[in-house]
């Protein structure tokens, strides 16, 4: 945490923006947490029990009996992908970083090494077999899984190199990326609870599923951006002001669709996947 001298030097624009990130990363953490554990329930676990036929009715295509090698990669991206969603939060936290080191370090490997697994189980899953999507998911999430593994290895290395400044903001774009799955499925849900399925398809090839092909990660990395201010223009007052209005905004929206999702999705598939 910061000192209270530290707190009186900030400016308003820096205020706003600095409170307006602590409430969108707690809505953030409280989500991911329960989706990572929906995730280790509902995909792992059914791999392990060989349940795995099971994916199907909500992600159709992914589990494909005639291709073993594209079933395991999807499966390492779903083990490795609830292990980030769950420690990604507690990356974050000053007071975890300062007041114990250790933990944060090994819980940093954990979690680098879970976002390189996550990424390279995907993309073997895309060349193996490839999107339901076709072209444009291919195309947009190969994006995606490779960002996530460049951010992965820039996190490490500049931690190795102990130049903390850079390993933050790598960190930090790594954390945007890694919660790209969770927001991709709250972004579908909420559309079509509340927008009707225009521009979605069975076979996600609608103008709204090649929109989100790319939204669900690439204004994530805006949003880092503007958090990590390392470029003169994401340091400007107005900008700053307008970036905690957004990510405010963003916050409230997550938190109403959390709430939705974990009420009447991932709270009861986890609670028949323990039972």
């Amino acid at each position: 945490m910061l000192s209270s001298t530290e707190k009186i030097k900030r400016s308003l624009p820096e205020n706003l923006l600095h409170y307006a990130s602590v409430f969108l990363v707690t809505t953030v953490w409280a989500s991911t947490l329960v989706f990572g554990v929906y995730i280790l329930i509902f995909y792992a676990l059914a791999y392990f029990n060989g349940n795995t036929a099971q994916w199907n009715s909500t992600l159709p295509g992914l589990y494909d009996p005639e291709n073993p090698g594209s079933t395991a990669g999807i499966a390492i991206h779903f083990i490795s992908g609830g292990i980030i969603l769950m420690l990604g939060c507690l990356q974050l936290m000053e007071g975890v970083r300062k007041r114990y080191p250790l933990i944060h370090r090994v819980a940093g490997r954990v979690y680098v090494l879970a976002s390189i697994f996550a990424a390279l189980g995907g993309l073997t899953f895309i060349v193996l077999k490839g999107t339901i999507g076709g072209s444009v998911m291919n195309v947009g999430f190969a994006g995606y899984g490779l960002l996530m593994l460049l951010a992965a290895v820039q996190t490490i290395r500049y931690a190795r190199q102990q130049q903390f400044d850079r390993h933050r903001a790598w960190a930090l774009r790594l954390f945007a990326l890694a919660i790209g799955s969770w927001l991709y499925r709250m972004d579908y849900g909420f559309y079509i609870g509340f927008g009707g399925r225009e521009g979605h398809t069975e076979f996600f090839r609608g103008w709204f599923d090649y929109f989100m092909d790319f939204w669900f990660y690439l204004p994530n990395l805006v949003v880092a951006e503007i958090v990590i201010g390392q470029y003169d223009f994401f340091k400007r007052p107005a900008v700053r002001v307008i970036g905690a209005g957004a990510i405010f905004l963003a916050g409230c929206f997550l938190l109403f669709a959390s709430y939705i999702f974990i009420s009447d999705y991932w709270g009861p598939a986890i609670m028949n996947g323990l039972s």
